[in-house]
């Protein structure tokens, strides 16, 4: 009979509570809590498609292929709101008395809960009135507008958001649509898990879901542990917005004192009581993972989809690679599933995504390493590294003796990569070469890495020059060979940005007797190259005093 409850269209059936009512569900009633057993007709009952779709459960290829394992992607970023957040937010409006409802609906949410409230208030002809923190992000909140909700910023963070729209609901007399801590809602939600059952009948190894407040991951593993009980339901969160993890622990939700606001749409400081409630339940487990994780997850799904998730969107992604790194080797009957949370990122951050996210999948070193101040020092540096490709090379002129240079080095990736960065450092230290391993230091991949330099201070003669050179492993190398050693390098920065053409900014020291053979021997070198030393920007923040 469960077998053939999977196979109903999850679309409302007439009939389907009647049927289920006389089912053998009802054997297992003192197995399992009586919660479940209502918890299952709500999921099954829920009224989400007047405006969701049944969103695919597609392949990662690529990703499988990296992991080791059969990995399957549910698209809920192809919902019509690019979250699967519409769900839940029809399913409760649905349910509303025409009475609880006359003077409109209310919400707190940093974006992707507030467009499924707009879009599903829209449909149903209500007024909706959506409270978001002021910094969301704006391609959230002109979705809302565009949605015909009104929308009021207020706030820091989603508990001043929240807050702030408990007081309106209270003054207005409109109906308040909680995000996540209510049951019509987690049941809307629940019919993620449903899909995946109906679409992939055979054994599952483990669901990976994203949790903020833990809607999502209460309706799908409630669902999924009724259904499915062999199948694991994982649960992911960041590790600096870990409430529902934090709520586990302690054996009852708590309020964290902060949370990071990378992944927005998951940036919740407290889960709720009903989806704590039922996660302590049904849910298996919660991995946490980190900034940079969540970017390199966010990199596999463009490589396997060619869309761009948000960060909490990749969540689950990132999870399932965490999980299946620290069990390497282990057999699992049937295929993982990660579900795709949402893709309303703003385009302004990819630049961030991208920077962080070699670093995520073990891809990239950041090492701080002292050479010798002298001709040619560059070039036996790069020597020393071998065939590995330089990412990023940062170098200011700063005395006579020792040169401090902040290098970003090609990995292999994943667990390869994690013992090649320690090797890497053990032979660079073998050889002289004090390092100082800076992948995992916060403080240098935000900020670091885009401040070494500053005046050369006692640097005479100095030129600079700004190079393009066709991008190739070991193009670096050449290059630096290519200038030879006659003359001191004083500033020296080169970052790869995964382009064709690899950009090198370079300070000479070359007296102006020597400048003809200079220029001569650039010319020569074959490299594009433009001379910037007259650009105000160099005179201003890098050249010496004069």
């Amino acid at each position: 009979m469960l077998h053939r409850l999977l196979l109903y269209k999850t679309r409302p059936t007439a009939g389907l509570f009647r049927e289920r009512r006389s089912s053998p569900l009802a054997f297992r009633s003192q197995e399992i809590p009586r919660d479940l057993n209502d918890y299952l007709e709500r999921i099954l009952d829920a009224r989400v498609y007047d405006v969701a779709i049944e969103t695919p459960l597609e392949p990662a290829l690529k990703l499988s292929r990296r992991v080791g394992q059969r990995v399957l992607c549910k698209r809920e970023d192809l919902q019509p709101v690019f979250s699967f957040k519409l769900r839940g937010a029809y399913n409760k409006i649905a349910r509303l008395p025409a009475a609880a409802i006359a003077r409109g609906v209310v919400c707190a949410s940093a974006g992707n809960h507030a467009q499924g409230v707009a879009l599903a208030a829209r449909r149903r002809g209500v007024p909706a009135t959506v409270v978001m923190p002021i910094a969301s992000a704006s391609i959230k909140v002109e979705a809302v507008r565009e949605l015909g909700a009104t929308v009021v910023l207020h706030g820091e963070g989603y508990d001043d958001a929240y807050a702030h729209a408990l007081e309106v609901a209270r003054e207005s007399g409109a109906a308040f649509v909680h995000p996540f801590d209510d049951p019509d809602v987690i049941a809307g939600q629940g019919t993620v898990g449903l899909e995946i059952l109906r679409q992939h009948p055979d054994p599952i190894a483990a669901i990976f879901v994203p949790i903020g407040g833990g809607g999502l991951a209460a309706g799908v593993a409630t669902l999924v542990k009724g259904l499915r009980p062999q199948t694991r339901v994982v649960g992911v969160e960041p590790a600096d917005a870990a409430s529902m993890h934090a709520a586990l622990a302690a054996g009852a939700p708590v309020t964290l004192p902060r949370v990071g606001a990378f992944a927005d749409g998951v940036a919740v400081r407290r889960v709720g009581d009903e989806t704590f409630r039922l996660c302590r339940r049904h849910l298996d487990e919660v991995v946490l993972v980190s900034t940079d994780e969540i970017c390199a997850a966010i990199r596999d799904v463009f490589e396997d989809t060619r869309t761009i998730v948000e960060p909490a969107g990749a969540l689950s992604v990132a999870g399932l690679k965490k999980w299946l790194g620290e069990r390497s080797g282990a057999t699992f009957e049937g295929p993982f599933v990660a579900i795709h949370g949402g893709a309303n990122v703003n385009f302004s951050r990819l630049r961030y995504i991208a920077e962080r996210t070699d670093l995520g999948d073990r891809r990239e070193a950041l090492l701080a390493v002292e050479i010798p101040e002298r001709p040619g020092s560059f070039k036996t540096f790069c020597e020393a590294i071998g065939a590995r490709h330089v990412t990023e090379f940062n170098y200011r002129y700063g005395d006579s003796e020792r040169a401090r240079i902040f290098v970003g080095i090609e990995l292999g990736g994943g667990a390869k990569g994690a013992s090649e960065r320690i090797e890497l450092v053990s032979r660079l230290r073998s050889s002289g070469y004090p390092a100082l391993d800076l992948s995992d230091n916060e403080l240098a991949k935000e900020h670091l890495r885009h401040m070494v330099g500053g005046y050369g201070h006692g640097v005479a003669d100095e030129r600079l020059y700004r190079f393009v050179f066709p991008e190739r492993r070991g193009a670096l190398l050449d290059f630096l060979r290519a200038i030879g050693g006659h003359w001191n390098i004083s500033l020296f920065h080169y970052r790869n940005h995964g382009s064709d053409h690899g950009r090198v900014l370079v300070g000479i020291q070359t007296p102006a007797a020597e400048l003809p053979d200079l220029r001569s021997h650039l010319d020569r070198l074959g490299f594009a190259y433009t001379d910037e030393s007259e650009n105000p920007a160099y005179t201003m923040f890098l050249a010496g005093r004069r």
